[in-house]
Protein backbone atom coordinates (compact mmCIF):
# COMPACT_ATOMS: atom_id res chain seq x y z
CA UNK A 1 0.00 0.00 0.00
CA UNK A 2 1.44 3.37 -1.04
CA UNK A 3 1.64 5.95 1.73
CA UNK A 4 1.18 9.66 1.05
CA UNK A 5 2.14 10.72 4.58
CA UNK A 6 5.42 12.60 4.50
CA UNK A 7 8.32 11.15 6.46
CA UNK A 8 10.68 13.93 5.42
CA UNK A 9 12.05 16.92 7.30
CA UNK A 10 12.93 20.33 5.93
CA UNK A 11 16.27 22.12 5.76
CA UNK A 12 16.71 25.73 4.69
CA UNK A 13 20.06 26.81 3.29
CA UNK A 14 21.05 30.26 2.07
CA UNK A 15 23.33 29.78 -0.91
CA UNK A 16 24.16 31.99 -3.89
CA UNK A 17 21.80 34.71 -2.68
CA UNK A 18 18.73 32.44 -2.44
CA UNK A 19 17.03 30.79 0.53
CA UNK A 20 16.75 27.18 -0.61
CA UNK A 21 14.43 24.53 0.78
CA UNK A 22 15.73 20.96 0.82
CA UNK A 23 13.78 17.91 1.89
CA UNK A 24 15.57 15.12 3.76
CA UNK A 25 14.63 11.50 4.41
CA UNK A 26 16.49 8.85 6.40
CA UNK A 27 19.15 8.85 9.08
CA UNK A 28 21.56 11.82 8.75
CA UNK A 29 24.60 9.60 9.28
CA UNK A 30 23.88 7.38 6.26
CA UNK A 31 25.46 7.77 2.78
CA UNK A 32 23.62 10.49 0.87
CA UNK A 33 21.60 10.32 -2.34
CA UNK A 34 20.89 13.68 -4.03
CA UNK A 35 17.52 13.65 -5.85
CA UNK A 36 16.55 16.34 -8.37
CA UNK A 37 12.93 16.91 -9.42
CA UNK A 38 11.73 17.93 -12.87
CA UNK A 39 10.23 21.09 -14.34
CA UNK A 40 7.19 22.48 -12.44
CA UNK A 41 7.49 19.64 -9.92
CA UNK A 42 8.71 19.77 -6.30
CA UNK A 43 10.70 17.47 -4.03
CA UNK A 44 7.65 16.48 -1.94
CA UNK A 45 5.98 14.45 -4.71
CA UNK A 46 8.81 11.90 -4.51
CA UNK A 47 7.62 10.73 -1.06
CA UNK A 48 6.24 7.34 -2.31
CA UNK A 49 9.39 6.60 -4.31
CA UNK A 50 11.77 7.62 -1.52
CA UNK A 51 9.79 5.73 1.12
CA UNK A 52 10.02 2.59 -1.03
CA UNK A 53 13.72 3.16 -1.71
CA UNK A 54 14.58 3.50 1.99
CA UNK A 55 12.46 0.46 2.80
CA UNK A 56 14.09 -1.69 0.11
CA UNK A 57 17.60 -0.64 1.17
CA UNK A 58 16.71 -1.10 4.85
CA UNK A 59 17.66 2.47 5.65
CA UNK A 60 21.22 2.21 4.35
CA UNK A 61 20.93 5.63 2.68
CA UNK A 62 19.54 9.07 3.32
CA UNK A 63 17.96 11.15 0.56
CA UNK A 64 18.33 14.90 0.12
CA UNK A 65 16.11 16.58 -2.47
CA UNK A 66 16.17 20.32 -3.11
CA UNK A 67 13.30 22.37 -4.37
CA UNK A 68 15.15 24.02 -7.26
CA UNK A 69 15.15 27.82 -7.27
CA UNK A 70 11.68 29.13 -8.05
CA UNK A 71 9.95 25.87 -7.11
CA UNK A 72 8.41 24.51 -3.92
CA UNK A 73 9.50 26.41 -0.83
CA UNK A 74 12.69 27.84 -2.33
CA UNK A 75 12.79 31.58 -3.02
CA UNK A 76 11.95 33.10 -6.38
CA UNK A 77 14.79 35.23 -7.83
CA UNK A 78 13.62 38.55 -9.18
CA UNK A 79 15.49 38.47 -12.48
CA UNK A 80 14.30 35.12 -13.82
CA UNK A 81 16.08 31.87 -14.53
CA UNK A 82 19.20 30.65 -16.31
CA UNK A 83 19.76 26.92 -16.48
CA UNK A 84 23.39 27.11 -15.44
CA UNK A 85 22.25 28.46 -12.05
CA UNK A 86 20.62 25.14 -11.19
CA UNK A 87 23.95 23.35 -11.69
CA UNK A 88 25.74 25.97 -9.60
CA UNK A 89 23.10 25.58 -6.87
CA UNK A 90 23.71 21.82 -6.81
CA UNK A 91 27.44 22.49 -6.53
CA UNK A 92 26.70 24.65 -3.47
CA UNK A 93 24.49 21.96 -1.90
CA UNK A 94 27.18 19.33 -2.41
CA UNK A 95 29.83 21.57 -0.89
CA UNK A 96 27.65 22.13 2.15
CA UNK A 97 26.24 18.65 2.76
CA UNK A 98 28.81 16.26 1.32
CA UNK A 99 32.13 17.96 0.54
CA UNK A 100 34.21 14.78 0.46
CA UNK A 101 32.16 11.56 0.15
CA UNK A 102 31.45 9.97 -3.25
CA UNK A 103 28.12 11.18 -4.60
CA UNK A 104 25.04 9.30 -5.77
CA UNK A 105 22.87 11.49 -7.99
CA UNK A 106 19.32 10.76 -9.16
CA UNK A 107 17.44 13.15 -11.42
CA UNK A 108 14.07 13.18 -13.15
CA UNK A 109 13.59 14.99 -16.46
CA UNK A 110 14.95 18.54 -15.95
CA UNK A 111 16.54 17.35 -12.72
CA UNK A 112 18.38 14.65 -14.67
CA UNK A 113 19.79 17.29 -17.02
CA UNK A 114 21.04 19.23 -13.98
CA UNK A 115 22.65 16.32 -12.14
CA UNK A 116 24.18 14.86 -15.32
CA UNK A 117 25.85 18.15 -16.23
CA UNK A 118 27.20 18.33 -12.69
CA UNK A 119 28.51 14.76 -13.06
CA UNK A 120 30.42 15.81 -16.17
CA UNK A 121 31.79 18.99 -14.63
CA UNK A 122 32.80 17.30 -11.36
CA UNK A 123 33.44 13.72 -12.53
CA UNK A 124 35.81 12.94 -9.69
CA UNK A 125 32.99 13.46 -7.18
CA UNK A 126 30.23 11.31 -8.68
CA UNK A 127 30.13 7.55 -8.14
CA UNK A 128 26.62 6.66 -9.38
CA UNK A 129 24.19 8.50 -11.63
CA UNK A 130 20.52 7.65 -12.27
CA UNK A 131 18.56 9.33 -15.08
CA UNK A 132 14.76 9.06 -14.86
CA UNK A 133 13.07 9.51 -18.27
CA UNK A 134 15.68 12.03 -19.33
CA UNK A 135 17.61 13.67 -22.20
CA UNK A 136 14.52 14.08 -24.39
CA UNK A 137 14.75 17.83 -25.04
CA UNK A 138 14.72 18.41 -28.81
CA UNK A 139 17.47 20.32 -30.54
CA UNK A 140 16.64 23.87 -31.60
CA UNK A 141 17.94 25.02 -34.98
CA UNK A 142 19.80 28.33 -35.10
CA UNK A 143 17.15 29.71 -37.44
CA UNK A 144 14.86 29.97 -34.38
CA UNK A 145 17.22 32.40 -32.63
CA UNK A 146 15.71 35.75 -33.81
CA UNK A 147 12.11 34.72 -33.07
CA UNK A 148 12.97 33.19 -29.69
CA UNK A 149 15.09 36.18 -28.59
CA UNK A 150 12.35 38.64 -29.63
CA UNK A 151 9.68 36.61 -27.84
CA UNK A 152 11.74 36.70 -24.64
CA UNK A 153 12.07 40.50 -24.87
CA UNK A 154 8.35 40.83 -25.42
CA UNK A 155 7.53 38.60 -22.44
CA UNK A 156 9.67 40.72 -20.13
CA UNK A 157 7.22 43.61 -20.52
CA UNK A 158 4.57 41.91 -18.41
CA UNK A 159 4.68 39.77 -15.27
CA UNK A 160 3.18 36.32 -15.93
CA UNK A 161 -0.15 35.81 -14.20
CA UNK A 162 -0.13 33.62 -11.10
CA UNK A 163 -2.93 31.06 -11.25
CA UNK A 164 -5.00 30.26 -8.19
CA UNK A 165 -7.67 27.74 -7.20
CA UNK A 166 -10.49 27.86 -4.65
CA UNK A 167 -9.32 24.70 -2.84
CA UNK A 168 -6.80 21.88 -2.88
CA UNK A 169 -9.60 19.62 -4.13
CA UNK A 170 -10.09 21.87 -7.17
CA UNK A 171 -6.34 21.81 -7.84
CA UNK A 172 -6.44 18.01 -7.49
CA UNK A 173 -9.09 17.92 -10.23
CA UNK A 174 -6.74 19.89 -12.46
CA UNK A 175 -3.91 17.47 -11.57
CA UNK A 176 -6.10 14.53 -12.60
CA UNK A 177 -6.89 16.16 -15.93
CA UNK A 178 -3.17 16.30 -16.58
CA UNK A 179 -2.49 12.87 -15.03
CA UNK A 180 -5.73 10.85 -15.34
CA UNK A 181 -4.04 7.66 -14.10
CA UNK A 182 -3.84 9.05 -10.56
CA UNK A 183 -6.32 8.01 -7.90
CA UNK A 184 -8.29 10.70 -6.10
CA UNK A 185 -6.06 10.24 -3.04
CA UNK A 186 -2.83 10.50 -5.02
CA UNK A 187 -4.04 13.52 -6.99
CA UNK A 188 -4.92 15.33 -3.75
CA UNK A 189 -1.47 14.46 -2.38
CA UNK A 190 0.16 15.97 -5.47
CA UNK A 191 -2.07 19.04 -5.21
CA UNK A 192 -0.95 19.62 -1.63
CA UNK A 193 2.68 19.29 -2.78
CA UNK A 194 2.26 21.63 -5.76
CA UNK A 195 0.07 24.23 -4.07
CA UNK A 196 -0.04 26.41 -0.95
CA UNK A 197 -2.56 28.66 0.77
CA UNK A 198 -2.10 32.31 -0.19
CA UNK A 199 -3.61 33.79 2.98
CA UNK A 200 -6.69 35.04 1.10
CA UNK A 201 -8.65 31.82 0.85
CA UNK A 202 -7.09 30.68 -2.43
CA UNK A 203 -4.51 28.06 -3.40
CA UNK A 204 -1.58 29.15 -5.56
CA UNK A 205 1.09 27.02 -7.16
CA UNK A 206 4.53 26.63 -5.58
CA UNK A 207 6.18 27.54 -8.85
CA UNK A 208 7.20 30.99 -10.00
CA UNK A 209 5.06 31.90 -13.05
CA UNK A 210 8.21 33.38 -14.63
CA UNK A 211 9.19 29.79 -15.42
CA UNK A 212 6.68 29.95 -18.26
CA UNK A 213 8.73 32.55 -20.09
CA UNK A 214 10.79 31.17 -22.96
CA UNK A 215 14.44 32.04 -22.51
CA UNK A 216 16.40 33.75 -25.28
CA UNK A 217 18.81 30.85 -25.79
CA UNK A 218 18.59 27.68 -27.86
CA UNK A 219 19.16 24.10 -26.77
CA UNK A 220 21.87 22.26 -28.69
CA UNK A 221 22.34 18.71 -27.42
CA UNK A 222 25.95 18.61 -28.59
CA UNK A 223 26.78 21.15 -25.87
CA UNK A 224 25.40 18.72 -23.30
CA UNK A 225 27.09 15.76 -24.99
CA UNK A 226 30.47 17.47 -24.63
CA UNK A 227 29.91 17.58 -20.87
CA UNK A 228 28.40 14.09 -20.65
CA UNK A 229 31.49 12.61 -22.31
CA UNK A 230 33.45 13.71 -19.22
CA UNK A 231 31.31 11.58 -16.88
CA UNK A 232 33.10 8.63 -15.29
CA UNK A 233 30.27 7.47 -13.02
CA UNK A 234 28.27 4.30 -13.64
CA UNK A 235 24.97 5.50 -15.12
CA UNK A 236 21.51 3.95 -15.14
CA UNK A 237 18.79 5.22 -17.46
CA UNK A 238 15.27 4.31 -16.34
CA UNK A 239 12.99 5.15 -19.26
CA UNK A 240 9.20 5.35 -19.23
CA UNK A 241 7.61 3.22 -21.93
CA UNK A 242 4.55 5.48 -22.16
CA UNK A 243 6.32 8.81 -21.80
CA UNK A 244 4.93 11.68 -23.83
CA UNK A 245 8.47 12.98 -24.17
CA UNK A 246 10.53 11.10 -26.71
CA UNK A 247 13.81 12.30 -28.16
CA UNK A 248 14.14 11.77 -31.91
CA UNK A 249 15.10 8.14 -32.48
CA UNK A 250 18.12 9.08 -34.57
CA UNK A 251 19.48 11.25 -31.72
CA UNK A 252 18.70 9.06 -28.72
CA UNK A 253 21.47 6.43 -29.17
CA UNK A 254 24.13 9.08 -29.73
CA UNK A 255 23.08 10.94 -26.59
CA UNK A 256 23.04 7.82 -24.42
CA UNK A 257 26.42 6.70 -25.79
CA UNK A 258 27.99 9.89 -24.43
CA UNK A 259 27.78 8.20 -21.01
CA UNK A 260 30.75 5.87 -21.16
CA UNK A 261 29.51 3.32 -18.57
CA UNK A 262 25.75 3.05 -18.80
CA UNK A 263 22.82 0.70 -19.07
CA UNK A 264 19.18 1.32 -19.95
CA UNK A 265 16.11 -0.10 -18.24
CA UNK A 266 12.52 0.59 -19.28
CA UNK A 267 9.31 0.51 -17.28
CA UNK A 268 6.98 -0.31 -20.15
CA UNK A 269 3.70 0.69 -18.51
CA UNK A 270 4.87 3.91 -16.84
CA UNK A 271 4.47 7.45 -18.11
CA UNK A 272 6.96 10.30 -17.83
CA UNK A 273 6.20 10.84 -14.14
CA UNK A 274 7.79 7.59 -13.01
CA UNK A 275 7.43 8.56 -9.36
CA UNK A 276 3.67 8.91 -9.91
CA UNK A 277 3.10 5.80 -11.99
CA UNK A 278 5.65 3.29 -10.72
CA UNK A 279 7.30 4.47 -7.48
CA UNK A 280 8.03 0.97 -6.15
CA UNK A 281 9.34 -0.46 -9.43
CA UNK A 282 11.49 2.63 -9.93
CA UNK A 283 12.81 2.42 -6.38
CA UNK A 284 13.68 -1.26 -6.84
CA UNK A 285 15.76 -0.50 -9.92
CA UNK A 286 17.52 2.41 -8.25
CA UNK A 287 18.29 0.32 -5.16
CA UNK A 288 19.69 -2.59 -7.17
CA UNK A 289 21.88 -0.22 -9.17
CA UNK A 290 23.22 1.64 -6.13
CA UNK A 291 23.99 -1.57 -4.28
CA UNK A 292 25.65 -3.32 -7.24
Amino acid sequence: MTSYQSSSRSDFLRARGIRHHLRRWGHPDRPMIFLGHGFLDVSATFEPLVAALLDITQGRYQVLAPDWRGFGHTEWPQDGYWFQDYVADLDAFVSHYSPDAPLRLVGHSMGAQIVSLYAGLRPERVEKLVMLDAITLPDMPSTQAPKRFKRWLDQLREMPRERSYPSFEELATRVQRQHPQLSDEHALFVARCWGREDGHGRITLCADPKHHRHGPGLYHSEDSCAVWREITADTLFIDAGKSQFQSPQDLRPARVDCFRRHRVDTLAEAGHMLHFDAPIDTAQRIAAFLDA
